[in-house]
């Protein structure tokens, strides 16, 4: 009974940690409908309204994906995966900061870059340890991919705002 215990608390402490990074991210997007809404959008641009719940599917999909790898026998290949994790997170949180409250379309744009790089290496390492943690980054992976290309549109249609 103990050890299920642990179980979950570990769990809730992945969820709680990714949710922590939402959070952090979403105090840099306090204005972001009202940013969003000034841009030069593409027409495949999603509305404002669609980003919270999507993040939310996500966040909660990459803190059950973190919490299967840690399940996995201690291993230098187990603290490798969830270093990288770890590291995404960080860009994850700085993207909101560079592109909705510094308004900095360039390094926003070469932060989710490397922010895709570090998610790409994360979901291999985390598909080698369990494949299941590995598939549940897939739509991560697939959302920043949308997320890049929506990045540097934006950035290329208002130099003027994201500068």
């Amino acid at each position: 009974m103990a050890r299920v215990a642990m179980q979950l608390l570990a769990l809730v402490g992945w969820l709680a940690l990714c949710f922590a990074v939402a959070a952090i991210g979403a105090l840099a997007s306090v204005d972001a409908g009202t940013f969003y809404a000034e841009l030069v959008r593409p027409e495949w641009a999603p509305p404002a309204w669609l980003f919270g719940p999507v993040w939310t599917c996500l966040y909660a999909a990459m803190a059950v994906s973190a919490w299967l790898v840690w399940r996995a026998s201690a291993s230098a290949k187990r603290r490798m995966a969830l270093g990288l994790f770890l590291a995404q997170l960080v860009l994850n949180a700085l993207w909101s900061w560079l592109f909705f409250a510094w308004q900095l379309g360039a390094w926003s744009f070469v932060d989710i870059l490397v922010l895709w790089v570090l998610i790409l290496g994360t979901l291999g390492a985390f598909y080698r340890i369990r494949v299941l943690a590995g598939v549940l980054l897939v739509p991560y992976l697939g959302w920043v991919s949308f997320a890049a290309a929506l990045n540097w549109t934006l950035w290329a249609a208002n130099p003027n705002l994201l500068g």
